[in-house]
């Protein structure tokens, strides 16, 4: 099956897309992030597939004629791993394994071999065992096919299905075993924010694209304590709360956690439900921007999406355009209005790195919790 603690240092991958006449993101966008994603595990991308389909092949995601010439592409470029952009099923799986002949991978897969990298404390790193059990469990049902064949005959059980059923089993067994200890950080989480609300103190949360600066953001907010901040992607999983004084006196508490992304799979946005929820039940969220990336109105459209699929896209929030001192100067009030209409939600301009920005940034902040003009 899938050896989800093994280590791929510099090996070599092919990656893949569909081009649909009706898709939610540009295949070359899509391809470029995946090979990024990629490269976050030290593989080396040597090659890429296009295929223009109406729609998905139900039994190869690509079509098998494309699969069988890509089988010949993979041993030109000595690539070890064929990675899909789109989300493969089991049996999808199976069948390309069957003409490759390499691993088989798709981008949920590749942003949780990211996450299982970056997991830092015990609580990340089960949230991120959760997922993968979960992401894992339905595809040891194609595995199982294959498996019962070995051996078994008509209304018989092969020794590769009762392989496939112990597996499986023990995977059921530690997702409640897993569900059953965030259970109680959930509860120790709770009984913290409800000591925050009974001391009176609102709650900001920073939402954003991976790598966007979120960390950096909190680091300047609250000048400089320790915060681990790297230039990867998803470098923060955890959560970190920090008290910061506004202009006016006010104390708030800023939590940081993870990062969003195109197609960030449903197994991590649920296994992370503890983490997320600092954010869905936030008095307001900062929603950071990377400015300098060419598709900032489509990664606020990302943002937006995921804080609906985290039940929070009706608490208030500040657009926050990050990173402007990687940007022509005259290029920011363009970007600013299309923002401000995009989002329909007020946008400050910063620079977390430099410091410009963030006294402004802050007396929005006190203005739209303490409803107070700032003067």
């Amino acid at each position: 099956m899938f050896d989800l603690r093994k280590e791929h240092r510099h090996q070599r991958a092919v990656i893949a897309a569909l081009d649909m006449p009706v898709q939610a993101y540009d295949t070359r966008v899509l391809l470029d992030e995946l090979a990024m994603l990629l490269r976050s595990l030290n593989i080396e991308v040597v090659g890429e597939i296009i295929q223009k389909r109406d729609k998905p092949d139900p039994a190869y995601m690509l079509g098998k004629g494309k699969i069988a010439e890509s089988a010949l592409f993979c041993k030109e470029v000595r690539a070890d791993i064929f990675v899909c952009n789109e989300q493969l099923t089991p049996g999808q799986r199976v069948n390309m394994q069957k003409i490759l002949g390499i691993e088989i991978w798709d981008r949920p897969f590749v942003i949780m071999k990211i996450f299982e990298r970056r997991a830092r404390t015990t609580e990340a790193r089960l949230q991120v065992e959760l997922a993968m059990c979960q992401y894992e469990i339905p595809h040891l049902k194609g595995l199982g096919r294959q498996m019962s064949r070995l051996g078994a005959g008509i209304g018989t059980r092969g020794p590769g299905e009762t392989e496939f059923e112990r597996h499986r089993r023990k995977l059921e067994r530690r997702v409640r075993d897993i569900n059953d200890k965030l259970l109680q950080v959930r509860k120790r989480r709770t009984f913290q924010r409800y000591r925050r609300e009974k001391a009176g103190i609102p709650t900001v949360a920073l939402a954003g694209y991976t790598n966007s600066g979120k960390s950096t953001l909190l680091q300047q907010l609250s000048e400089g304590r320790d915060l681990y901040i790297a230039d990867q992607l998803f470098s923060t999983l955890d959560t970190f709360v920090r008290k910061v004084k506004l202009p006016a006196g006010h104390n708030v508490l800023v939590s940081d956690t993870v990062g969003f992304i195109r197609d960030l799979p449903p197994t991590l946005i649920a296994a992370f439900r503890t983490t997320l929820e600092e954010i869905s039940l936030a008095s307001l969220i900062l929603l950071v921007l990377d400015g300098s990336m060419p598709d900032v109105l489509e990664t606020l459209e990302v943002v937006e999406d995921t804080l609906f699929d985290i039940d929070a896209s009706t608490i208030p929030r500040i657009v926050v355009l990050n990173k402007i001192d990687k940007l022509d100067s005259t290029l920011i009030p363009f970007l600013q209005t299309r923002l401000e209409l995009q989002s329909k939600a007020p946008v400050k301009v910063i620079s977390a790195l430099t410091g410009e920005g963030i006294e402004d940034l802050l007396q929005e902040v006190e203005s739209q919790l303490f409803n107070k003009t700032i003067t």
